[in-house]
């Protein structure tokens, strides 16, 4: 009993990562219909910049901040080329995809293949017992962090003039644009938005998945999982297909170790088709 619950505990808070993750990706993907496939090398640089950060001033909040900074800045500059390609969802998939490539040779050039961990801080270091079982600190952290940022992004979503405007302008820019409202520069806050999650995503994981060259497409296909069956541009989507994802994964591994990705990709499969949507998306 005491292993099944451990295992469910892996899921969950595996679950509220690829939430921090895949909820940026639904904000960008489901919302804003940009198809952005280097999501998942923000996240690894997110965790690399935090790596760095957090090792040279010793500070793990430091290291949190410093990501964020710079996947947001690295999103305006790839805001900045999406521009071009508006509309154009094939041309959309080869700009982030050829900027997912150069940002993974950055990364390679930079820090070589090596595997990093980002350094946790001393508070969230060790275990804690209960329910009769030991658990890990920092992992409970990242449950909580995932918590939080689900109930702030539905305040953000649906208790703000913010997120009636990004919903308004999904539905009818040209409208909101009439009404005197810089549409544009909603959409470029929504997709920093969007890359900060990716960026506290990587800081947060780099310390208990650890950071390595192909870590970028693992936890990109996790998050194109999660949003296909949660459904793109619902929070909520975001949310069920997380802990799904996770929990199929989780217990995949350990029960089906040869077969771990059919867990996962077998019941996807399955319920798109018979709802292509997903389980909360709408057609637009």
């Amino acid at each position: 009993m005491s292993f099944v619950l451990l295992q469910f505990f892996n899921g969950l808070t595996f679950a509220a990562l690829l939430f921090l993750v895949a909820s940026g990706f639904t904000l960008i993907f489901g919302l804003m219909r940009i198809v952005n496939l280097a999501h998942g090398a923000m996240y690894l640089m997110g965790g690399y910049v935090a790596y760095a950060a957090a090792t040279a001033s010793g500070s793990f909040l430091l290291g949190l901040l410093a990501a964020v900074v710079a996947v947001a800045g690295l999103g305006l500059v790839e805001q900045g080329l999406l521009r071009f390609v508006k509309g154009h969802e094939l041309r959309q998939v080869l700009l982030t995809l050829g900027l997912a490539l150069m940002l993974n040779d950055a990364a390679l050039v930079l820090f070589g293949g090596d595997t990093f961990s980002v350094p946790t801080p001393e508070g969230l270091r060790g275990a804690v017992s209960f329910l009769g079982i030991f658990y890990p600190r920092y992992r409970l952290f990242v449950l909580a962090v995932g918590v939080l940022v689900l109930v702030g992004l539905w305040l953000l979503m649906n208790r703000t003039r913010l997120g009636a405007l990004i919903r308004a302008g999904v539905d009818d820019a040209e409208t909101v644009e009439a009404m005197g409202i810089n549409i544009r520069m909603v959409f470029v806050a929504t997709f920093m938005l969007g890359m900060a999650l990716a960026g506290i995503a990587g800081a947060l994981g780099g310390a208990f998945l650890s950071l390595y060259p192909t870590a970028d497409s693992e936890i990109l296909v996790y998050s194109l999982a999660v949003v296909i069956i949660g459904g793109r541009g619902s929070l909520g989507g975001a949310a069920i297909g997380s802990l799904t994802v996770a929990m199929l994964s989780t217990f995949g591994q350990v029960w089906f170790p040869e077969l771990s990705y059919f867990v996962i990709f077998g019941p996807m499969a399955l319920l798109l088709a018979f709802r292509p949507l997903g389980l909360f998306g709408r057609a637009t």
